[in-house]
């Protein structure tokens, strides 16, 4: 009896992660350059005597689905969509370096060039500074040029480039604020190969109508498995109950 219980009660356990996984790639559906989250189901047996005719089923994340999202054209001169495979470079909120697919940037009146999500953009020699008044481009290999915007338009300032890496996919973790780091923690080099699209932006790669379905799916079998606890606990009842007259 209790074999049943621990597969039906790991099992519905896991698929509510499963559940939450699913919810954040829908959540994000609309979220420049993100990435989906994959999650698969493995049986584990236990260890010990008399154990390994129990089974755990256990929540394996197989990782990452990297494949590339649509580009979408915006025309603003601070979007820019990585062309193929690389990272974008940032900041994350302990001011280590992390990497995003999302190039929708912003400048702030400071003049610090960010992310929508207030994250400094990496460049080759730490944050980038934009001059006021100015008209901002940005080249296929992340060099940032700036022209005055009120006069001297001919006059062409370089202020920096942004860092542009590509470290092997099999290197990259996902963290809980959805940025990717290497697996060593180490900052990954600039790669040069990698280039960027002026005034475009990549979109989520979740596909809705299959994170819809897989959501329906994971409620039936949270449903079945449910209703194995409940059939394990009615036979538990009956044998107890027979237990107790032949006694």
């Amino acid at each position: 009896m209790d074999r049943l219980i621990y597969t039906a009660m790991t099992g519905a356990s896991h698929i509510l992660q499963q559940q939450a996984s699913v919810s954040q790639n829908l959540a994000n559906v609309n979220t420049p350059g993100f990435r989906a989250t994959i999650d698969t189901f493995r049986a584990v047996p236990l260890q010990g005597e008399g154990l390994p005719t129990r089974t755990f089923v256990v929540d394996s994340t197989s990782g990452t689905d990297f494949r590339p999202g649509v580009m979408q054209m915006t025309g603003r001169a601070l979007d820019v969509a990585v062309d193929g495979k690389g990272w974008i470079a940032v900041e994350d909120a302990s001011g280590k370096e992390a990497y995003t697919r999302n190039g929708s940037l912003q400048i702030l009146p400071s003049g610090i060039l960010q992310t929508r999500d207030g994250l400094n953009v990496v460049g080759d020699s730490g944050p980038i500074t934009i001059p006021p008044d100015t008209e901002v481009t940005i080249a296929k290999d992340g060099t940032i040029s700036t022209v005055p915007s009120t006069s001297q338009k001919n006059s062409v300032i370089v202020v920096g480039r942004i860092k542009l890496t590509n470290p092997p996919e099999a290197q990259m973790v996902r963290g809980e604020d959805s940025l990717f780091r290497t697996r060593d923690g180490n900052a990954a080099d600039a790669d040069a190969n990698v280039n960027v699209a002026s005034g475009s932006l990549e979109g989520s790669n979740v596909n809705m109508v299959e994170s819809m379905v897989n959501m329906i799916s994971l409620a039936r079998q949270f449903d079945t498995q449910m209703k194995l606890l409940q059939t394990a606990d009615n036979n538990a009842k009956a044998a107890s109950s027979v237990l107790t007259i032949n006694g």
